[in-house]
C-alpha cells in the first residue's frame, strides 16, 4: 500500500510538474533540491509512473556510494509499501536485489559505467537520474559524458536528469546543452553556529593521518553537545578509523553510539536511517551523510572540519583518499543536517577566522585523482584521449600521460593508445588496471581463487592489526570473523566469478603466490634488500621495515603499500610479501635493462656492463672499451653536475669569458652567449676535439678553457679580430699605466689611482659603454666611484682633495686637476725627474 501521507510531505513535489515539462520538451534537465526534499526518492517514482498519472517508464538512478544506493532503494520501496527487489531494486558491486517487476533500479555510478560499456543503448531504460552530481566524483562525470554521447548518437529519446543538492547548477546545465534548471525549495529551520576550536594547536592532517589530539577534542565536543542540546547528535569525521577512535572515547555517554560509513554492516546502516526507537543517539558518520542520506532525529551536528578527497596514492600507485580540510560548501551541507526537522545547532571544531580561508568547493576528482581507470574507460569508449567527451573539467595532460604509461605497461592499450581485447576485459573487472593485470596474469600461475584472494586484499588494505606480511594477512582474512574479513570474502567471490573457469589451477605455497600477484600489481616496487631492514625499490625509492617485522630477513620484497612521511628519505613499508629474484624478474620484466652503462657517478666516469630492474642492480662488471660516444655523454654530464670548473681556467681565461659575456649582453649576436647553460649546449663547437679524446675526469682538467673559448669568437664575420678593440683587456690611462678592466659586474670597472687620471675630461668607454671608474687613494684604497669624470672633477674632487691631501702630503693635489699632467709618482719623484 502506497504511503501517500509521506509522499505528500516531500517538498520536491512542487517541482515535479516543471521537471516533467522540461523532460517532455528537451529530454534533459538539472534538478536542484536541498537534501531532505525527496529528490532521490519521489522523483524516480514519479518518472517511472509508480505515483501520479504518468506513463510507465523504466528508470535508473545512479548514486555515488553503495550505502546511498541501498538506502534510496529501500526508502522508495517503503514508500510503495513493498520490499526492495519488487518494483524498486538496487545493484551495487557484489550485491544485486532486483526482480522481474523492477522498474526503478538504483545503482552506483561505477555499476552504470560498466553497464554502458556493455550496452551503450541502455536497452529498456527510459530515463537516467545522476544523483548528487555536485560532488564531482569521477565516475559520475564519466557517466554523464557517456550518456550525452548516447543521446547524441543513438538514443535521443533517453531522458537524462542531473540532480544536485546545491544551487550551483549552471555548469551542468551548459554541459547538458543549456538544459532547463528546475529548483525545489526545502524546508529548513535556523541553525545556530557554535565555534569550538581546540584549546591547544593540533597538527594538520597529512595523508591519511589525523592528529589524535583533534579526535580527543571532537569527542569532548560531542559530550558537550549532548549536555547542552536536545535530540540526536550527528558527528562528521573523515573516515572509518577516526570514527572508531572517537567511538571508543565516547564509552559511557548517555546515548547509543552508531557508526555510519560505506563499510558498516547493512543492519547498522538500516538502524541509523530508521530513526530512534526511544533513547538519544550519537551518529558518527563520514561525508556520506552530508547529502546522500537523511538521518532522522538529528538536532545537533558536530563537525570535525575534515574530509577525505581522492588523490593519486603514491603508496600504492592507485587512486585513494587523503585527509583534507572540508570545503565551505561541505560545511554548509553538514550544518544543514541540524535544521531538517526543527531549529538546531552546529558545533564547528575550528576557529571562526579559519572559515573564510577554506576552499569554496571540493576539488573535482578528475583534477586530482589517478586517471588510469578513467583513461581505460575512455579508450574502451573509443576516445583514448578523452578529447571528445563532454566533461565539466578536462583531465590534466600530465595525469593522462601517466595513465597511458600504466595502461601500456599492463597491456590494456596498444602503442597507438587504442584499447586491446585484454584491456576491454580488464575494464569489466571493476578494478584499477594494475590490479586487473595482477588478477588476470596471476590467475594463470597461481590459480583463479588464490589470485582473487590476493587482489581482494590489495583492493582494500587490511586493518593494521593484520600485520605487514601480506601472506600472513591472507591467512588471517581466511579465518577472520571481523567486518573486513566478511567484505574480503564477498569481493573474492565476485572476482573469482569474473574469471572464466578459474583461469588455471595453480600450485605451490601461499607465500610464493601472494608475492607473485603483489609483484604483478606493483612491478616498480619490487625491492632488493640493502641490509638492516632497508630495501631499494625498482622505482629508485628506498624503503624500510618497522623494527620487529617478520619480513626483515627477506632478500626480496614485493611492496604492496608504503608511505613516505614528510621529510623522510625512505618510505615505510606497511604491507609486503616475500619474493625471490626470479619472481621479481618475471613481474618487472619490462623494467629490465641489460647492456653497457657509462655514466658520471659524481666523481668520475664509470663504465660497466650491467643488468638491472629499474634502479635495482642485479649484476655489474667493468667495461674495458666503452663506446666513446657514451663516454663523451658521461663527461658532459659531469660538467653539467659539477660545473665548468672541471676544465683548466687561468685568471686571463676567466677574464676572457667575462669580456665575451659583456659583449654578448651589450651587442648581442654574433658575440656568443658564454653562460654555463649555453656552453654546455654547444660543447661540440668549443670543446672539440679535446672532449672526444678524454676518457676520465683528469683529462678534463687538461683542457685549456681559454683556448677552447676562442673557438666561439665570430671569426667568420671578421668581428672576432675586434675583441681587443671592443672589450680591451687593459686601458691605457693618462699617466701611461695600462690598467686591467674588470668585466664581471653589470658595468665594466676601471680601478685606478686618482692622480693617474689628471687631465682626462671624458670617462673611458668600451663598446660604447662608459666604464665605472673606481678612483683610488695613493695607498690603493677606494676614494670615490663615478661613471662621469667631468662631473666628478667639477663637484666631487674638492671634497676628496680636502679629505686626503693631509693624509698623503707627498702626492700632488692640485686645485684644478683637469689642467695638470697625470702621474703615478710622488711630488719629490716628479721634481727629481
Amino acid at each position: 500500500m502506497i504511503r501517500t501521507d509521506a509522499l505528500d510531505q516531500l517538498p520536491v513535489r512542487t517541482a515535479v510538474p516543471a521537471l516533467r515539462r522540461a523532460l517532455d520538451d528537451r529530454g534533459v534537465a538539472v534538478l536542484c533540491a536541498p537534501p531532505g526534499t525527496g529528490k532521490t526518492t519521489l522523483v524516480p517514482l514519479v518518472l517511472a509512473g509508480l505515483t501520479g498519472d504518468g506513463p510507465p517508464r523504466r528508470v535508473v538512478v545512479a548514486e555515488p556510494r553503495r550505502i546511498a544506493a541501498r538506502a534510496a532503494a529501500r526508502r522508495m520501496a517503503w514508500l510503495l509499501g513493498e520490499r526492495a527487489g519488487e518494483r524498486v531494486g538496487f545493484t551495487v558491486r557484489g550485491e544485486r536485489v532486483v526482480g522481474p517487476g523492477t522498474v526503478v533500479e538504483v545503482v552506483t555510478t561505477g555499476v552504470l559505467l560498466q553497464r554502458l560499456q556493455r550496452d551503450q543503448e541502455l536497452s529498456g531504460v527510459d530515463a537516467v537520474i545522476i544523483d548528487e552530481c555536485h560532488e564531482r566524483h569521477l565516475d559520475a562525470d564519466t557517466v554523464a559524458a557517456f550518456l550525452l554521447d548516447v543521446r547524441a548518437a543513438i538514443r535521443p529519446d533517453l531522458r537524462l536528469v542531473a540532480a544536485s543538492a546545491t544551487t550551483d547548477a549552471q555548469g551542468w546545465a551548459r554541459l547538458l546543452g543549456d538544459a532547463p534548471v528546475v529548483e525545489a525549495r526545502g524546508v529548513s529551520h535556523p541553525v545556530e553556529v557554535v565555534w569550538a576550536p581546540p584549546v591547544r594547536p593540533v597538527r594538520p592532517p597529512h595523508g591519511m593521518r589525523v592528529d589524535p589530539a583533534l579526535l580527543t577534542h571532537v569527542a569532548s565536543v560531542v559530550r558537550r553537545a549532548l549536555a547542552e542540546r536536545d535530540g540526536d547528535v550527528l558527528c562528521f569525521l573523515p573516515g572509518v578509523g577516526e570514527i572508531g577512535r572517537v567511538a571508543g572515547q565516547l564509552s559511557g555517554v548517555a546515548a547509543e553510539v552508531l557508526q555510519v560509513h560505506g563499510r558498516a554492516p547493512a543492519a547498522v546502516q538500516d538502524a541509523v536511517l530508521a530513526g530512534s526507537s526511544g533513547g538519544r543517539r550519537v551518529v558518527l558518520a563520514t561525508s556520506v551523510a552530508e547529502s546522500s542520506l537523511t538521518v532522522p532525529g538529528v538536532r545537533t551536528v558536530v563537525d570535525s572540519g575534515l574530509a577525505r578527497e581522492p588523490r593519486t596514492d603514491h603508496a600504492r600507485g592507485l587512486s585513494a583518499l587523503t585527509t583534507v580540510r572540508a570545503s565551505q560548501a561541505a560545511g554548509r551541507q553538514r550544518a544543514g543536517r541540524a535544521g531538517r526537522e526543527a531549529p538546531g545547532a552546529v558545533y564547528r571544531c575550528w576557529e571562526q577566522a579559519e572559515d573564510g580561508r577554506l576552499a569554496r568547493f571540493p576539488s573535482p576528482e578528475i583534477k586530482v585523482a589517478d586517471l588510469a581507470a578513467f583513461a581505460l574507460q575512455a579508450a574502451c569508449w573509443g576516445d583514448p584521449e578523452a578529447t571528445g567527451l563532454a566533461l565539466l573539467d578536462a583531465p590534466p595532460a600530465g595525469a593522462m600521460g601517466a595513465a597511458h604509461e600504466v595502461l601500456t605497461a599492463v597491456g590494456a592499450v596498444g602503442p597507438d593508445g587504442r584499447v586491446t581485447e585484454r584491456g576491454v576485459r580488464m575494464s569489466r573487472l571493476g578494478l584499477h588496471p594494475r590490479l586487473a593485470r595482477a588478477l588476470l596474469d596471476g590467475a594463470s600461475s597461481v590459480g583463479g581463487r588464490r589470485a582473487a584472494e590476493v587482489v581482494a586484499l590489495l583492493s582494500e588494505e587490511p586493518p593494521r592489526e593484520y600485520g605487514d606480511d601480506l601472506a600472513a594477512a591472507l591467512r588471517t582474512a581466511r579465518l577472520g570473523k571481523d567486518a573486513y574479513a566478511a567484505r574480503w570474502r564477498q569481493e573474492v567471490r565476485r572476482l573469482s566469478s569474473s574469471l572464466k573457469g578459474g583461469e588455471g589451477g595453480g600450485s605451490g605455497p601461499d607465500d610464493g603466490a601472494v608475492g607473485l600477484v603483489a609483484a604483478l600489481a606493483f612491478p616498480e616496487r619490487v625491492a632488493r634488500a640493502r641490509g638492516e631492514g632497508t630495501f631499494l625499490m625498482a622505482s629508485g625509492t628506498g624503503a624500510e621495515l618497522r623494527d620487529g617485522s617478520p619480513l626483515r630477513s627477506a632478500g626480496w620484497l614485493a611492496v604492496a603499500v608504503a608511505d613516505r612521511p614528510a621529510h623522510a628519505a625512505s618510505a615505510r613499508v606497511r604491507l609486503a610479501a616475500v619474493i625471490d629474484e626470479d619472481t621479481a624478474r618475471l613481474a618487472a620484466g619490462h623494467l629490465r635493462f641489460a647492456g653497457e652503462e657509462v655514466r658520471w657517478d659524481g666523481h668520475d666516469v664509470v663504465a660497466r656492463r650491467v643488468e638491472r630492474l629499474g634502479a635495482v642492480e642485479l649484476s655489474a662488471r667493468p667495461l674495458k672499451q666503452p663506446d666513446p660516444a657514451l663516454v663523451r655523454e658521461a663527461l658532459v654530464e659531469g660538467l653539467r653536475r659539477e660545473g665548468l670548473g672541471l676544465l683548466r681556467w687561468t685568471r686571463d681565461t676567466g677574464q676572457l669569458r667575462e669580456r665575451l659575456a659583456f659583449l654578448h649582453r651589450e651587442l648581442g649576436e654574433p658575440w656568443p652567449d658564454v653562460s654555463d647553460e649555453a656552453l654546455l649546449s654547444r660543447t661540440e663547437e668549443w670543446l672539440e676535439p679535446e672532449l672526444s679524446r678524454a676518457r676520465r675526469r683528469s683529462a678534463l682538467a687538461g683542457i685549456d678553457a681559454g683556448q677552447a673559448l676562442r673557438r666561439l669568437l665570430p671569426w667568420a664575420t671578421g668581428e672576432g679580430a675586434r675583441l681587443d678593440e671592443l672589450a680591451p683587456e687593459r686601458i691605457e690611462v693618462p699617466s701611461g699605466s695600462r690598467i686591467r678592466v674588470e668585466y664581471g659586474g653589470p658595468q665594466p670597472v676601471l680601478a685606478v689611482k686618482l692622480q693617474e687620471l689628471f687631465g682626462l675630461q671624458e670617462t673611458p668607454r668600451v663598446a660604447g659603454v662608459p666604464v665605472l671608474v673606481h678612483l683610488l687613494s695613493p695607498a690603493g684604497r677606494p676614494a670615490a666611484v663615478t661613471a662621469d669624470l667631468a662631473s666628478f672633477w667639477r663637484e666631487g674632487y674638492r671634497a676628496v682633495r680636502a679629505e686626503l691631501r693631509g693624509r698623503y702630503p707627498k702626492h700632488p693635489w692640485p686645485e684644478d686637476p683637469t689642467t695638470v699632467e697625470a702621474t703615478r709618482f710622488t711630488k719629490a719623484r716628479l721634481k727629481r725627474e
